[in-house]
C-alpha cells in the first residue's frame, strides 16, 4: 500500500513541476518531474515485490507459460525502451531549444511526437498492460490501472494547459496530429520523419 502511495506522490509532482514551469520557475521545483520519475520507479518495483506471493488474476496455464512470460517481458522491456526515448532522447537536442522570431518555444512535430501528441502514455499503459499480466495481483493491477488513469489525467492537463502556455505553436500541432491514439495518417508521418 505504501508504496502504491509513493506512484501516487509521483503525479503530484509530476503536476508540479508543470505548475512551476510555467508559473513560479523555482529552480528547486525543476527536479520535481525526476524526483516524480524515480518515485514512481520504486513504487513500481515495490508494488511487484510485495505482491509476489499473491494469488494471481491470471493464472498461467502449465503449457506454454514459459514462453508466455518470455514473450510478456520481452514486450514489457520493448514498452520501457520505447518509454525511455520517447521522454529523455527523442527530441534532438537542437531542437530542444528551438524558438521562434519571438523567442517562445516552437514543438517538435516528428518522429514519435508526429504519430500523436503524447506518445509516451501509449507505452506507459504498454508497460503496465504487460506488468499485469506477468504479475497479475490485485495489487499490481489496481495500482497499474490507477498509475495509467492518472498518466492520462496528466496529460490532459498539460494538452489544455501547460502546452498550451508553453509552445506558441501548440494550438496548430493539435489540429495536425491525434491526441493519443495514432491515426493511418499519422502513423505515416512518424515513419516518413524517422526514416529523414
Amino acid at each position: 500500500m505504501w508504496y502504491g502511495i509513493l506512484g501516487i506522490i509521483a503525479f503530484v509532482l509530476y503536476f508540479l513541476y508543470d505548475i512551476n514551469s510555467v508559473r513560479w520557475k523555482n529552480r528547486i521545483l525543476n527536479c520535481s518531474f525526476f524526483l516524480g520519475t524515480a518515485m514512481l520507479v520504486i513504487a513500481t518495483a515495490g508494488i511487484i515485490l510485495v505482491s509476489r506471493g499473491d494469488e494471481r488474476l491470471i493464472p498461467m496455464a502449465d503449457f506454454g507459460a514459459n514462453l508466455m512470460t518470455a514473450l510478456v517481458l520481452a514486450l514489457g522491456l520493448a514498452f520501457a525502451a520505447l518509454l525511455v526515448y520517447t521522454l529523455f532522447f527523442a527530441i534532438p537536442f537542437e531542437a530542444t531549444y528551438v524558438k521562434n522570431m519571438n523567442n517562445c518555444p516552437m514543438v517538435y512535430k516528428n518522429g514519435v511526437y508526429a504519430l500523436c501528441r503524447h506518445p509516451g502514455v501509449l507505452w506507459f499503459v504498454g508497460l503496465f498492460v504487460c506488468l499485469g499480466m506477468e504479475f497479475s495481483s490485485t495489487l499490481v493491477v489496481s495500482f497499474g490501472t490507477l498509475f495509467c488513469l492518472l498518466d492520462v489525467a496528466y496529460v490532459i492537463f498539460q494538452d489544455r494547459w501547460t502546452f498550451m502556455k508553453t509552445f506558441e505553436d501548440y494550438r496548430e500541432y493539435k489540429t495536425e496530429t491525434p491526441f493519443l491514439i495514432p491515426t493511418k495518417a499519422s502513423i505515416k508521418k512518424c515513419l516518413k520523419s524517422m526514416k529523414g
